[in-house]
């Protein structure tokens, strides 16, 4: 049911062909315990990562409205807000961008590296906000200024977290279903990092109907599960209305939240753990903000004994980026 309505929703065709679904070999070995990677980290815009899929969808809905600005949120190293300011770029569309210090740090590669520098090589306007509390009048207001100034401006929200931006990941639910089929397996669990919930609800949503006995496990990368929670709940409930279609019965948020300290954007000791044992087993990067946290859940739900049997599928978000941001932590 779902794949047919998702077909009635318009989205530019970026991606071109599903991501990888590799198994990592020497990582398999070294664990005991097969682990398989969803490369959403190989999607073809601006080194990659998984917003580009919310993007299909509202870019789309941004150039059928006959908007010429695209404009955003996040942190000053948001992969979100890379993506957007790129995809801007490539449709020939303005990017304005509201960026601020979620750690208050005034180390330079933070401030002007990664993920911030590449907005400069995009040509996407900045503008540094104390806070992002309250994103949605934020952006609104924004969203007036450019008006006033002749531009039509098209709101993206943070993460590109909406039901339409969702949508992106209901595709990649369905795209990953097939895949595991292809495979022959049964696995115990998809696990990937939580955060502005349109990635989990959407893959969850998905995966819920086409696979209904397969865990989607989010380590939250900023909040714990009492916070996060009603955040992808609501975004899968407001999803499947979008789609016209009744929540899965199926349907279960599973949540991990003892990953995410000391808080958003900062990384701890579980995840420079975790993204240098990816790299030296796999030529394999992740990142400091999401993946290496989720990543470091998986390893210790291993440890813990947290999953069922079969093999395990990790969602690889992209964020390479941003390791650039971070040197000083391999340092300590």
């Amino acid at each position: 049911m779902i794949k047919q309505t998702l077909a009635r929703f318009k989205r530019l065709d970026l991606l071109g062909v599903p991501t990888p679904l590799e198994k990592l070999e020497r990582l398999s070995v070294w664990l005991g315990r097969d682990i398989y990677v969803k490369r959403d980290d190989l999607t073809p815009l601006a080194m990659g990562g998984n917003k580009l899929r919310k993007l299909e969808y509202l870019a789309a809905d941004a150039l059928a409205q006959g908007c010429d600005t695209l404009i955003t949120a996040g942190a000053i190293q948001s992969n979100h807000v890379r993506q957007t300011a790129a995809l801007a770029a490539k449709l020939g569309l303005g990017c304005v961008a509201l960026l601020e210090n979620p750690i208050g740090t005034d180390q330079g590669n933070y401030l002007s590296n990664g993920n911030r520098l590449l907005l400069d090589l995009f040509g996407a306007h900045v503008e540094r906000v104390a806070n992002l509390d309250n994103a949605d009048e934020q952006l609104q207001a924004l969203a007036a200024r450019l008006q006033a100034q002749g531009k039509k401006p098209y709101r993206v929200p943070i993460g590109g977290s909406n039901p339409l931006g969702a949508l992106g990941y209901v595709r990649a639910g369905l795209e990953l279903a097939e895949q595991i089929k292809a495979t022959g397996l049964d696995f115990a669990a998809v696990v990937l990092a939580s955060g502005s919930a349109g990635t989990h609800s959407g893959l969850g949503l998905a995966l819920s109907e086409v696979l209904a006995q397969l865990p989607v496990i989010g380590v939250t990368v900023s909040r714990t599960d009492a916070d996060q929670r009603p955040k992808v709940e609501g975004l899968a409930q407001r999803t499947a209305d979008l789609l016209g279609v009744p929540l899965p019965a199926a349907f279960r948020v599973e949540l991990w939240d003892d990953y995410f300290a000391p808080r958003y954007g900062e990384p701890n000791a579980g995840t420079l753990a975790a993204i240098k044992l990816l790299a030296s087993q796999e030529g394999l990067l992740l990142d400091p903000v999401y993946t290496g946290k989720a990543m470091a859940g998986l390893l210790d739900g291993l440890g813990r004994q947290r999953f069922g049997e079969g093999p395990l599928i990790f969602l690889h978000t992209g964020g390479a980026p941003a390791l650039f941001a971070y040197p000083e932590i391999w340092t300590k």
